[in-house]
């Protein structure tokens, strides 16, 4: 699933950043790859929508991730993966999706389907520098990525209004670098941001419609309950 002519996968794993200054590096070599000019798969598409989600074990120093493939219109699981992997980078706020992509991109590899869009828990453009887990493995794969956090991370916000579908641009100054969403009337929104080739109202549309009965998106639940069964089970 390496981006067409430009990046390859496999390259950038073998050459997987040990630092923070090699981190940067890499986010500064791959963020003028983002492509913010594809608008996405429309609402409701006949296809597969992929969530991803990992859990760590600190004391191991072990993580687990999860792919789990959803009917994109009906919202029924269609096929499920998990990947074990070492955690080869430490934490460090910002450089996240260096602790967790290899093992993401190890799961995504054991589906059975290629993902039409991936819903990633976690931020695309939201992101200081720009390159959130959503937009690095949107690069990395090719494949339409969107961010959807639980949390604004350094930006502010206006509270959306109360009903189902407020939203509110989540802003880096005068820049709107994703959108406040609620989900469900009443409940704290989420935060949704561009990965990569798909635009913002398309990314909340989505968001929107995965997330029918709860704040998260169906995805994110999904992907969560079982990366935790399989941090369990290694």
């Amino acid at each position: 699933m390496d981006t067409p002519g430009t990046i390859s996968c496999d390259d950038e794993l073998r050459n997987w950043p040990v630092d923070e200054d090699q981190a940067r590096a890499v986010q500064d070599r791959l963020r003028p790859h983002v492509r913010l000019d594809e608008p996405g798969p429309e609402p409701g598409f006949e296809g597969t929508v992929v969530g991803v989600d990992v859990a760590y074990d600190d004391a191991r120093d072990v993580v687990a991730a999860a792919a789990v493939a959803l009917d994109a219109r009906t919202r029924a699981v269609v096929d499920e993966a998990t990947a074990v992997g070492q955690i080869s980078f430490p934490y460090v706020p910002g450089l996240l999706a260096f602790r967790e992509i290899p093992t993401v991109l190890d799961a995504l590899a054991r589906l059975t389907r290629t993902p039409d869009l991936v819903v990633c828990d976690g931020y695309g453009l939201a992101h200081p520098r720009r390159f959130g887990l959503a937009s690095h493995l949107g690069v990395l794969t090719g494949l339409p990525t969107v961010g959807v956090a639980k949390n604004p991370f350094t930006f502010r916000y206006a509270l959306p209004g109360p009903d189902r579908g407020a939203a509110s641009p989540l802003l880096d100054g005068a820049e709107e670098v994703g959108r406040a969403l609620r989900t469900q009337r009443g409940v704290k929104p989420v935060f949704v941001s561009v990965g990569h080739r798909i635009d913002l109202d398309r990314a909340c549309a989505h968001t929107l419609h995965l997330a029918a009965h709860y704040r998260l998106p169906e995805t994110t639940r999904a992907a969560d309950a079982l990366c935790r069964r399989a941090l369990a089970d290694a």
